[in-house]
């Protein structure tokens, strides 16, 4: 039996096929991107590549899919680890930093880019790379109780004003929940080429879409 059999018979085998084989880049190992990426891998995606310059430390552990053994490694090292011995699925892991002299080499042979960076200088790179190289590219955010998941066209970066700041609040039921919706939006790309984007509040569950 498949070990994506539940998700085969909800997707259909037909997307299935196309969940395999569509090549995927993930920007970030944190709280976001480690978790995007275990989903994807989980829900049948087999083209995966993640890009993350830091080491997993204990104050990780809380909203990301790491262990108390796994600190002082590299974030993308052990997602690829993790992920093989789980499921047999071979991803690709990047520990290096995402620059604007590399991004379009590195990026270059996706289908479809997903950010999940934690500051404004990268969330810049990946924007202009994607936008210069027509690669679609679906930006995940987080702050306060708040999410967004919008796709590159309507995409503002955010300012930098906060990007040094190490401590501040982050609840895992809001994470999860913005991880959930992009992967569900990233997938709904795929079936549909439909861009469709989205603000997440967690104090009201409220999930709204971002109209043009």
């Amino acid at each position: 039996m498949s070990i994506y059999f539940h998700e085969q018979l909800h997707r259909t085998p037909a997307l299935m096929t196309k969940l395999r084989n569509f090549p995927v880049t993930i920007c970030g190992g944190g709280a976001l991107g480690a978790n995007i990426t275990e989903s994807l891998a989980r829900s049948g995606f087999g083209k995966l590549r993640v890009i993350d310059k830091d080491r997993i430390e204990e104050r990780n552990l809380s909203t990301q899919p790491y262990y108390r053994s796994d600190v002082g490694a590299y974030k993308a090292k052990i997602l690829t680890n993790a992920i093989y011995r789980a499921l047999g699925i071979t991803i690709e892991g990047i520990s290096k930093e995402l620059t604007a002299t590399n991004a379009p080499q590195l990026l270059s042979d996706s289908k479809l880019v997903i950010d999940a960076f934690d500051n404004s200088i990268a969330r810049q790179i990946v924007t202009d790379t994607c936008k210069n190289a027509q690669i679609p590219c679906l930006h995940v955010g987080l702050a306060s109780d708040y999410a967004e998941i919008i796709w590159n066209s309507i995409y503002r970066v955010p300012s930098s004003a906060n990007d040094d700041v190490c401590d501040y609040p982050l609840a895992r039921n809001l994470v999860i929940l913005a991880v959930a919706i992009a992967c569900e939006t990233a997938t709904t790309f795929i079936a549909t080429q439909q861009q469709q984007s989205f603000t997440v509040t967690l104090a009201d569950f409220a999930i709204k879409p971002i109209y043009l």
